[in-house]
């Protein structure tokens, strides 16, 4: 997982709760859930999006431009 060890990881988690507070560490993991989801919706609109575009363009149904 990224070449980060055991290690590594309770160190940042540690840094996330000193930073954060433990009280505040629900809100952060649901923004960045949400956040990761939405991303990951937009990046699946743009796929179908290109293979739409795709095709219409094997189709032949797009207007040649210039």
């Amino acid at each position: 997982m990224f070449g980060l060890g055991t290690q590594e990881l309770i160190i940042i988690l540690v840094l996330v709760l000193i930073i954060f507070g433990a009280g505040k560490l629900p809100q952060v993991g649901s923004a960045l859930g949400k956040g990761l989801r939405n991303f990951k919706s937009g990046m699946k609109d743009d796929e179908d999006e290109n293979s739409d575009k795709a095709e219409r363009l094997e189709d032949g149904s797009e207007d040649k431009k210039g």
